[in-house]
């Protein structure tokens, strides 16, 4: 039986990427995060309470050598320009100190631990032209994407000494996210699609021609899980994979859910554009990804697919 260890796994991404897993009698799950939601336990599941980076939290999980670790857990972007010090030690020192942990079972068990790194698309920064490959050069504009990028670094570089087996997957905006998160800069991704769903009127901080790059969340997890036993021989050194994904303006998601949810929609979507928000997160260029594809990972497919599975309740 496999040992499976999910940071963040009280998050947006982490419930279900659990949900997925307690299916699956194979695997022993160790979940960590700051608290959890009562009641959510699980048979076969341990949940420890805490920060990912503690020396106590990490000696409790691991326990048992884990073989396979989802890192999941971040103070997101918004968050981590604001509080710079929460966000250095969060997204990037507990990290470290989670990664070398591991690695450290490493160097004493065979096979090393496959460790999957959630990363972002904001180790890129600033995008211009009309399509982007790739193998883009990273030039994180914010602190968030300055430290995802030096945690896929240090992993990869622990990957090549042998000691992790890891595989950073730099992800775009996750839909549709709970509408009271906050934190997240390109929240509107996700209020957008709540708030007309319900038929309420919504002021979106981009304008209508604003492009972003999309991924459901039951996309992302299938990507997560495909990382998790995917062939690593003839890895990129970088260990990093750019994540296929839709390429949408704000008007081209806006006809799928008036495809889905009717005309009325149209009326209720106004737009107040804020040039910080549109700068970072609305003006993403077409994305060419043909290693990715030809790794096996997958975006939703379409418009219409993105919003049927944004919007699925939780299962």
């Amino acid at each position: 039986m496999s040992h499976i260890v999910i940071t963040g796994a009280n998050g947006f991404v982490g419930r279900a990427l659990v949900r997925r897993l307690q299916g699956e009698s194979r695997h022993c799950l160790t979940l960590i995060d700051q608290a959890f939601d009562a009641g959510s336990r699980a048979p076969g599941t341990r949940q420890i309470k805490g920060s990912f980076g503690d020396a106590a939290v990490l000696d409790a999980a691991l326990q048992q050598p884990a073989d396979i670790v989802f890192h999941l857990a971040s103070v997101p972007g918004s968050l981590a320009e604001r509080e710079h010090a929460l966000g250095y030690q969060v997204n990037l020192q507990a990290t470290l100190a989670l990664a070398h942990r591991l690695a450290g079972q490493g160097r004493q068990l065979r096979p090393a631990p496959r460790l999957v790194f959630a990363s972002s698309v904001a180790v890129y920064g600033p995008l211009d032209g009309e399509t982007v490959h790739e193998d883009q050069p990273p030039r994180p504009a914010i602190s968030y994407g300055a430290h995802k990028l030096m945690a896929e670094i240090e992993l990869a570089d622990l990957s090549r000494r042998g000691e992790l087996d890891a595989v950073s997957l730099r992800l775009p905006g996750i839909v549709a996210r709970p509408p009271t998160e906050s934190g997240h800069g390109s929240a509107f991704m996700s209020l957008v699609m709540h708030r007309l769903a319900a038929g309420e009127a919504y002021v979106c901080p981009v304008s209508p021609h604003a492009t972003a790059w999309w991924m459901s969340l039951p996309c992302c997890v299938d990507n997560l899980l495909h990382a998790a036993s995917m062939s690593t021989v003839g890895a990129p050194s970088s260990r990093s994979w750019q994540l296929p994904v839709l390429h949408l303006s704000m008007e081209q998601l806006l006809d799928a859910l008036v495809q889905r949810y009717g005309e009325r929609c149209r009326q209720l979507l106004s737009h107040a554009p804020e040039e910080r928000i549109e700068a970072l997160f609305g003006r993403y260029p077409a994305l060419h990804t043909p290693a990715a594809l030809e790794a096996g990972f997958r975006h939703d497919g379409d418009a219409a697919n993105l919003i049927r599975q944004a919007l699925a309740p939780a299962s």
